[in-house]
């Protein structure tokens, strides 16, 4: 885990959507999901406070960051990723911002380690934009996409961790089609897996292109005619698997929870049903009354330590999907923590 603030300030001001955002050229065709709808979520406890601190805990190409930074001048920000070469790009991006920006290559499960070695105790909001990355997404090497050939890594963090390719080649039969089946949600998990298992006898698995024939061979050709890419949940599964995507998030969950202030938020944009459920059972654990339900008056020490902030999870508008198609999938859920642990 490195911790490294970004460079000194240039020029903080100008359009939160960031229309000048590296100082190298590069440009930023990623459009942050939900981005004001979340901006305006964190708000309330970001607003005229100084020092107020906010994380970032998938950081990413940084657009979240960004447009937080110039909306809450006196907030400092905590950004989180485990790709070194997301935080590489990000922190060209906010190095106008100087030493308001810290940014961290960590994954987000280790949060609690994060704010102790900073010396911060308590945080004002945090931003968590689950999945793959549009970065990740976007370059073919890195094997998450199962529209380019690419070899089978996967790895968020490639300096890591097994790659995709060690997972088709070693796992057996019965552990990959549970992989399938709960990950990716896939009917045919058995039938796929029991195919990748006999055609790693005949040669390995490297690349993404050989996988994605053989998923769609193996499911039934009406299947296949509806649903868009037949390999689509299969990618996914493994991604979870080799980046270990749940278990990371049930850790994290309670950790950012914890970490906030009386009058923090906590955000979470989530992009499948695995996501959105284990994030809807967090927040609900934090706003149950622990009282029995006949009781007519509930002490302090039972009574909710969260509130929910969104009545259900919150999907994007018809026009951010025209404009960005990845934030079709996202779900949003919030929560304003309202009181201490007893």
């Amino acid at each position: 885990m490195n911790a490294t603030a970004a460079p000194p300030p240039a020029n903080p001001g100008g359009d939160p959507r960031g229309t000048d955002p590296e100082a190298d050229g590069e440009t930023h065709a990623h459009v942050p999901v939900l981005l004001d709808r979340c901006v305006n979520l964190l708000a309330p406890a970001l607003d005229g406070k100084p020092g107020a601190v906010v994380v970032d805990a998938t950081l990413g190409m940084g657009g979240h960051s960004e447009a937080l930074l110039r909306r809450f001048p006196e907030a400092r920000l905590i950004g989180l990723d485990r790709d070194p070469e997301a935080l590489a790009r990000s922190g060209r991006r906010l190095a106008p911002f100087g030493d308001r920006a810290t940014l961290v290559h960590a994954v987000y499960d280790e949060l609690p380690d994060v704010l102790r070695r900073l010396g911060i105790r308590r945080i004002d909001g945090i931003l968590f934009d689950l999945g793959v990355s549009s970065l990740q997404l976007d370059e073919a090497g890195r094997g998450f996409a199962y529209a380019q050939d690419a070899p089978l890594d996967m790895r968020m963090d490639p300096t890591r961790g097994v790659t995709a390719a060690e997972v088709l080649n070693t796992y057996p039969a019965a552990d990959l089609a549970r992989i399938l089946r709960v990950y990716g949600e896939e009917r045919f998990a058995r039938k796929i897996a029991d195919t990748v298992v006999r055609e790693r006898e005949r040669e390995p698995f490297t690349d993404s292109a050989r996988l994605v024939d053989l998923v769609r061979n193996a499911i039934p050709a009406a299947t296949r005619r509806t649903g868009g890419n037949p390999a689509k949940r299969t990618f996914q599964a493994l991604r979870i698997e080799v980046n270990q995507e749940l278990a990371v998030l049930e850790r994290a969950l309670p950790a950012a929870i914890a970490a906030l202030a009386v009058g923090g938020r906590i955000v979470v944009l989530s992009y499948h049903s695995l996501e959105d459920r284990m994030t809807k059972r967090a927040i609900a654990a934090g706003a149950t009354s622990k009282a029995p339900p006949d009781l007519p008056i509930v002490p302090v020490e039972l009574q909710p330590t969260l509130k929910v902030l969104t009545r259900a999870s919150e999907g994007a508008t018809e026009a951010e999907i025209a404009e960005n198609p990845r934030a079709a999938s996202a779900r949003l859920r919030a929560a304003e923590r309202v009181r201490e642990d007893s």
